[in-house]
Order: C-alpha cells, then sequence, then structure tokens
C-alpha cells in the first residue's frame, strides 16, 4: 500500500522509528520532493486516522515497524493517498494485505451487507471481524453509520 510505503520512508531515511514532525515534513517535502509542506502535513493527518502514525507531543511515532516496509527505489506516492478513506476502503486494504482477493472481498462484504441489511461500513467490520483481523479503530465509524451522533 503507497500510504504505508510514503509514511514509512523518513523513519527509514533517519533510521528511527520516532521523528518530530517538521523533520517528517521535510523529509516528504524537501529531501524526497513528493509533496509540498502542506500535503505533507496532511499526509500527518490521513496516516493518523489510518493508526499508522501517532502524534507525541510534538513527535510522531510510526505505529507499524518502519524496516519491515519496503521502498522501491523509483517509488513517487499518489497525490490520492492524501484523501480520507472511508471504513470500508480502510478494511478493503487490511483484507487485501493479508492476501485475500479483493474481489473476493468485495462480492462477501455485499453479500454480507445484504442480509443484514446494514451499511456496508458496518457490514466491512463485521466481515474483517469474523476473519480475525484487528480493526478496532473502525468500530466506531462503523457505529457511527448505525446511529446517528454515536461517539464510542
Amino acid at each position: 500500500m503507497s500510504l504505508r510505503v510514503a509514511v514509512a520512508a523518513p523513519f527509514v531515511q533517519n533510521g528511527t522509528n520516532r521523528l518530530e514532525e517538521n523533520e517528517f515534513v521535510v523529509a516528504l517535502s524537501l529531501d524526497r520532493d513528493w509533496f509540498s509542506p502542506d500535503q505533507s502535513k496532511r499526509l500527518i493527518d490521513v496516516a493518523t486516522q489510518d493508526g499508522l502514525l501517532e502524534p507525541d507531543g510534538n513527535e510522531l511515532v510510526a505505529g507499524f515497524d518502519p524496516t519491515e516496509v519496503t521502498i522501491p527505489e523509483a517509488f513517487v506516492p499518489d497525490e490520492d493517498i492524501l484523501t480520507e478513506r472511508s471504513a470500508f476502503e480502510r478494511v478493503l486494504d487490511a483484507l487485501v494485505a493479508e492476501g485475500m482477493a479483493k474481489h473476493e472481498a468485495v462480492g462477501a462484504i455485499n453479500t454480507l451487507q445484504g442480509e443484514l441489511g446494514v451499511t456496508i461500513e458496518t457490514a466491512a467490520v463485521i466481515y474483517a471481524r469474523r476473519e480475525g483481523l484487528d480493526i478496532d479503530e473502525l468500530i466506531p465509524v462503523a457505529r457511527s453509520a448505525l446511529v446517528p451522533d454515536a461517539d464510542s
């Protein structure tokens, strides 16, 4: 997934799993010339939402082991990784990362949605849980789709 690769790059470059926010932004915007500083800050927001980054005061901590990510030599991330992704998209990415074919995952989620009569986000979360994926951070998103103004 290109979001994970883009997030890992500054950590790998600096040989750490913790960076000050400005170091992260500089690595993406000036060192690699992948994004503008504003886009780099947007990437922080998206990656934080996905659990790839954890803010800790003035620093960012990788929510995964950056050394396990391969950064291809010619890799340049698409700007579309800067957009927020729905719970459905995030679950689908997790299922594909676990080795499930994308079309199979979409079909299974759609079937479950029809059987349960729930939103696609809720069906995706339920399906992922049934498949043994740890997607606890998406449960509030699915719950809010079921119950308006639900925060937890």
